[in-house]
């Protein structure tokens, strides 16, 4: 079981990790209605390195880029379903649209996003890689996204 933590508490951890000399491995994202390709990414983002730490929009974070009507599940929902996953080892808040402050505040070793995120727009790449890091790029197996199955049960329960 991983940690459900705040920033500053993770600053500390991330701290015992480099003294470690250990690879902390950083994503992020929504992770609303967690599904199959969720979990395929996580697993690959987890073998490369030692922790995975991931940042999690918070509901205020989601709503102002979802909309009004996301998240479906709480942040804790998410949070929980999350930090019950073998390969997640902390999961961390952030409230802002972007974890940029996040990540300048930890500065992991390996920065990653899945496949529809281009290189070089990647939030975060220049502080990881300023400082030695990595900036990594999963691609998807799984034709799966939260959007499709809400629409998927509108289509089915709602029409």
């Amino acid at each position: 079981m991983s940690i459900i933590t705040n920033r500053d508490e993770m600053i500390r951890i991330r701290e015992v990790i480099k003294n470690q000399n250990k690879k902390l491995v950083f994503t992020n994202g929504c992770f609303d209605i967690l599904h199959s390709g969720h979990i395929d990414y996580l697993n690959k983002a987890k073998q490369l390195g030692d922790f995975l730490l991931v940042g999690l929009n918070s509901d205020l974070s989601v709503k102002n880029i979802k909309g009004e009507k996301r998240p479906i599940l709480s942040e804790m929902e998410r949070a929980v379903l999350l930090d019950n996953l073998k390969c997640v080892d902390y999961v961390t808040f952030f409230d802002e649209d972007t974890p940029q402050h996040l990540i300048s505040s930890l500065i992991p070793d390996i920065l990653v996003k899945g496949g529809d995120w281009d290189l070089s727009k990647i939030v975060g790449r220049e502080i990881v890689i300023s400082n030695g890091g990595e900036v990594k790029s999963i691609e998807f197996v799984s034709n799966q996204s939260t959007s499709k199955i809400i629409n998927l049960i509108i289509d089915r329960y709602c029409k």
